[in-house]
C-alpha cells in the first residue's frame, strides 16, 4: 500500500544554520545545543580535521580543508548563516579568508566565527576595556590580543591557562574557567571579559559570573551563537544565558 503525504516547510521555518565544528571540539556543540533552542531555528554540523596541539601550524592548515567540511552540509537546503568554530585558528587564518573559503561552496550564507563574532559581541555591548581569558600557549594568545586591539578594543587584564593540548582544554573545570574571568576582570577596572576558546565550558558559568562581577562575559561559543543568529535575523531575548542575548 502507497500511502499519500503532504510536505512543509521543513524544521527552520525562522532561520537554517550551520556551524562547522572542531575534530578536537568537544564543548561547542553541547552549549549549542542550548542556545539554538528556539523553535523554527534548525541547527546542522559538521567538523573538520585537526590535530589536539594548538600552534599557528596547525591552526593555519584548517583553511584548506574549510571547503571540503562546508560541502558536508545539506545540500538541499539554504543557509542564512553559517559558523566556523576556531577562535584561535580565526585569528591565524583571517575571517575574511575563513568567509572567502566557506562562501565558495554555500554562496549566498552570511559566514562568521569566534573573532569577528567576538568583536561584533562587543561593538554591540558597546565595551572598550576588555579583561581577556584564554587557554592558549602565549604566541596564540598574543596574536588573538593583537586582533582585538586592531579592531579598537583596550586589554586592561589578562590570563591564559597556557595549555596546548585541546583535549585537556576540555577538560579546564568550570569552576577554574570562573574563577580565571574573575581574577583577571579584579586585576583593572574592565567593560567586559572575554573568555577565548571553543572548548572552554563556559555557558554554565557566565550568569553567575556576571554578577559577581557586574561587567558582561562574553566567550567564543556565546558570541558565535549570537552572532549567527542575530546575522539570520533571529534577535529573542535569553535573559538566562547572560547579557550579550538580554
Amino acid at each position: 500500500m502507497k500511502i499519500d503525504f503532504t510536505t512543509d516547510e521543513g524544521i527552520g521555518t525562522r532561520a537554517t544554520l550551520g556551524v562547522i565544528v572542531l575534530e578536537t571540539d568537544e564543548t561547542l556543540e553541547p552549549e549549542f545545543a542550548r542556545m539554538m533552542d528556539l523553535a523554527g531555528v534548525a541547527l546542522y554540523h559538521s567538523r573538520i580535521p585537526m590535530v589536539p596541539e594548538i600552534r599557528p601550524d596547525t591552526l593555519a592548515r584548517m583553511e584548506q580543508d574549510l571547503p571540503a567540511s562546508a560541502r558536508l552540509m545539506p545540500s538541499s537546503l539554504r543557509f542564512d548563516a553559517i559558523g566556523f568554530g576556531c577562535t584561535s585558528a580565526s585569528t591565524v587564518i583571517g575571517s575574511a579568508n575563513v568567509a572567502r573559503a566557506i562562501e565558495s561552496v554555500c554562496a549566498g550564507a552570511r559566514v562568521t566565527d569566534p573573532l569577528a563574532a567576538i568583536i561584533a559581541a562587543c561593538r554591540h555591548l558597546g565595551v572598550k576595556k576588555l579583561g581577556f581569558v584564554t587557554p592558549y600557549i602565549p604566541e596564540v594568545s598574543a596574536g588573538m590580543r593583537g586582533k582585538l586591539e586592531e579592531a579598537g578594543f583596550e586589554i586592561a587584564g589578562f590570563g591564559s591557562f597556557e595549555e596546548g593540548d585541546d583535549r585537556v582544554v576540555a577538560r579546564i573545570s568550570e569552576a577554574s574557567i570562573a574563577a580565571a574571568v574573575e581574577r583577571v576582570a579584579g586585576q583593572a577596572p574592565c567593560d567586559a571579559v572575554v573568555v577565548s576558546c571553543t572548548n572552554l565550558r563556559c555557558l554554565n558559568v557566565i550568569p553567575a559570573v556576571e554578577k559577581r562581577i557586574g561587567v558582561p562575559v562574553v566567550s567564543s561559543n556565546l558570541a558565535l551563537g549570537w552572532h549567527m543568529l542575530h546575522l539570520a535575523g533571529i534577535r529573542d531575548s535569553r535573559p538566562e544565558l547572560g547579557r550579550l542575548f538580554s
